[in-house]
Formats: structure tokens, C-alpha cells, sequence
């Protein structure tokens, strides 16, 4: 779990990447596992190669078509094979800490990993489509100021098997198995979670292969969207190699107010990042680039700001629609929530420059499930009140 390139000097440092945690009983968890080390798994617990090709297509549609984690319910693996699996491997689900559904129909996991650190997935209904947003990192390391994940530290990367866990768990919870586009809820992802995708650009990379697998959980790429805070180096990489939609954060038009923002300008300002949009592989007016925009009052809600992003996003002959999403205060923050008719001036501005700018409607605030509110309920509860709350929860469904 190493990170793709150094983090900008001025950030949080990055700590001492750390091996997966392995698992007390010693078996090999199959979950994140790519199609050919899913089958190289099982020729080093020497299975012949011909059977473990067959085997791990097998195991591949049980785990990813139907959302099987225990190998006695694989029907057409035979009766000896399947003890044999259960000795050497595992099908995991990320630990479910706490799970809460806003009055909205939002509903939000704290999530646990086997080393103890925690993380979160929120999963938002709308009449159309359903989308889960996804975590890459516990923490987070660029401390947009907005933002409340970015008052954490950044712990660690999520590995493969964690980003990919929590489609799983939601899946699950959402009752979606076999895994079929028709009438399923959960059609949408994006990586808009805990963390910055393209820090831990190789296990989001792996994840999102195995989300998009047609054998497996056959999501669209069009269907998932990767948001950045602007990591420019690895934007081109992300459009070539993984070829989803993108979103940037882009919060504020000037270099101050960016920089103050998103610290991350610093090291890659407005214009390398508006170039590097303009040069995403597989934008156009079909698929294009998102631009996220939280309204901050009097910091970069202005007519003038307006203008200037417009200026800008023309200027770069970008394909784009602009995601205005008003400010969802926490304790401690430095900024007030724009007035909703700053913010409809602002989307009135952009819209009649030929620009979509919708306004996002808050969802899950009443849970901390909301833009910008991901943080771990973990440091607002002790781990003993969680697990006491846990406990009861299991209690009332036994």
C-alpha cells in the first residue's frame, strides 16, 4: 500500500506504508483479488494450473455475480472441493461499526478494518439512480479547509479489497444479488469518499477494474465518476488506465482563494490543473468533466467569481458542468454556508453562459453523510460505546 508519488512538502507527511494486516486464522482472503491472482492464489496452495483456471472462474461469478462468501453454497464446486477452500481462503465483508439511515434515505457505514482503522460509505437514493460514494484512504492528507475528513490525519491507504468491500457491503445491504443491471439500486459510484483517489491511484485502479468487470459486479465505467482535489501528474494516467468520468475539486477561481481553500493549488495551480482537464483522455460534451464547487459566503460566491469561472472554463474549451453545492457547516469550521439566493445568482450566472450548474441538495446531513462531512463517528464516540452499540444492535436482530 505505497502512494503513487510524494505528497506536496507543506501537508501532512505521509507515514511509513504498512502491509496488510493478515488474518488471525491464516487464510487468504479472496476479495479484491484480480482475476489472475485470484487464480494464482490457488495454484500456490497447489491446485494444477488447468484446475485453478477453472476454479477461480468459478469462484470469480460466486463472488462478484452472486455475492456468495461461503464456499458450502457454490453449487457447482463438488463437495470435496469445497472444505478444501475453506481451509486456505476467505470471502471478507468490511466490519460494520455503525450503520445509519437519514430521514433523506441516505444511509452511511462506519467501517472497521482488521488492523483497527476505520472508514465510511454512504449510499444516496434519488428517484433515478442510486450512488454510492466510496472511500480510498482512512483519512486524508491535503486539509481542504471545507472539508471535515480533511481535520483528520492521514492513517493509511485502503487496499483493493477494502474499496471493492464496501460496493460488496452495500450491495448486500441493498439486497442486489445476483448482480444484474435490471432493476438494481445501487447504479452509480463515485470516488468521492474519505481520502484522494489519486494518492492511492494503484489499489483504486485494481478496485475499480473488478467493479467494472462484466463477468462480476459489470458496472459502466460511465457509471463511475473519480473525484481529485487537482493531483495533476496522475491525472492522464487515470484517464488512460482506468477510464472512468472525472471530477475535480475545484472550490474557488483565484489563486488565493484556492490556495486557501484547497491547499493542494499550491503545488498545482489553476491553470496546470484546467489544462490537465482539458487534456483528460475521452472528455467531451457526452462525458463531461465535473466540476465541484462548495459556496462559501463571502469567500467565493460572488457575481465576479461567477464570471471567472466561466471565463476560465471557456477559455480551456472545457466540456463541463459545474456542481454548486452549498457549504454543510461542522463544528469548528472557518465558513458559513452561502444564502440560497447567492448561490441561485451564482448558478443563474454560469447557466446562461451555456454552463449546466446545478445546485446540490444536501443529502444525509442529520447522519454526517453530507459533502464534506465524512469523518469517522470513531472520534466522536469512544471504540467501548461503539461496540457496546454494536452489540446491543446484534442483540435486538438475535
Amino acid at each position: 500500500m505505497t502512494l503513487s508519488m510524494p505528497i506536496p512538502g507543506h501537508i501532512d507527511p505521509v507515514p511509513v506504508p504498512r502491509a496488510a494486516t493478515p488474518r488471525p486464522d491464516g487464510r487468504i482472503d479472496l476479495l479484491g483479488l484480480s482475476k489472475l491472482e485470484l487464480r494464482m492464489a490457488l495454484e500456490t496452495a497447489q491446485l494444477e494450473p488447468k484446475q485453478a483456471k477453472l476454479r477461480a472462474k468459478q469462484l470469480w461469478h460466486w463472488i462478484y455475480n452472486r455475492g456468495v462468501t461461503d464456499f458450502s453454497l457454490m453449487t457447482d464446486i463438488s463437495k470435496t472441493m469445497q472444505p478444501w477452500l475453506a481451509a486456505r481462503f476467505a470471502i471478507s465483508r468490511p466490519e460494520v461499526v455503525e450503520a445509519q439511515v437519514s430521514t433523506d434515505g441516505t444511509r452511511k457505514w462506519l467501517l472497521r478494518a482488521p488492523d483497527g482503522e476505520e472508514y465510511e460509505a454512504v449510499f444516496i437514493p434519488d428517484a433515478d439512480r442510486g450512488t454510492l460514494c466510496v472511500s480510498s484512504q482512512v483519512g486524508c492528507t491535503l486539509n481542504c479547509r471545507f472539508c471535515h475528513t480533511g481535520t483528520m490525519r492521514l492513517v493509511r491507504n485502503l487496499t483493493a479489497a477494502e474499496i471493492v468491500g464496501q460496493v460488496m457491503l452495500a450491495r448486500d445491504a441493498l439486497g442486489e444479488w445476483p448482480s444484474t443491471p435490471e432493476g438494481r439500486m445501487l447504479t452509480n459510484i463515485v470516488m468521492m469518499g474519505m481520502g484522494e483517489p489519486l494518492y492511492n491511484f494503484d489499489a483504486v485502479k485494481d478496485a475499480l477494474g473488478i467493479v467494472m468487470d462484466g463477468d462480476g459486479l459489470a458496472l459502466s465505467k460511465r457509471r463511475i465518476t473519480l473525484s481529485t482535489s487537482g493531483v495533476v501528474p496522475m491525472m492522464a494516467r487515470a484517464g488512460a488506465e482506468i477510464g472512468v468520468n472525472l471530477a475535480v475539486s475545484l472550490h474557488g477561481v483565484t489563486k488565493e482563494i484556492r490556495d486557501e481553500i484547497v491547499p493542494l493549488n499550491r503545488k498545482y495551480g489553476i491553470e496546470q490543473l484546467l489544462q490537465a482537464c482539458a487534456d483528460y483522455p475521452g472528455a467531451n460534451n457526452a462525458r463531461r468533466i465535473t466540476f465541484e464547487y462548495v459556496m462559501l459566503k463571502d469567500k467565493n460566491d460572488s457575481d465576479a467569481d461567477a464570471h471567472e469561472l466561466v471565463r476560465l472554463l471557456k477559455h480551456y474549451d472545457l466540456p463541463a458542468k459545474v456542481n454548486l453545492i452549498p457549504f454543510n457547516p461542522w463544528p469548528g469550521a472557518a465558513y458559513e454556508t452561502s444564502t440560497p439566493e447567492r448561490v441561485r445568482r451564482f448558478s443563474d450566472i454560469v447557466f446562461e453562459a451555456g454552463i449546466s450548474a446545478p445546485v446540490r441538495t444536501p443529502r444525509g446531513r442529520d447522519i454526517d453523510a453530507a459533502c464534506g462531512q465524512l469523518k469517522t463517528a470513531s472520534e466522536k464516540k469512544s471504540r467501548a460505546e461503539l461496540d457496546r452499540l454494536a452489540e446491543e444492535k446484534q442483540a435486538a436482530l438475535g
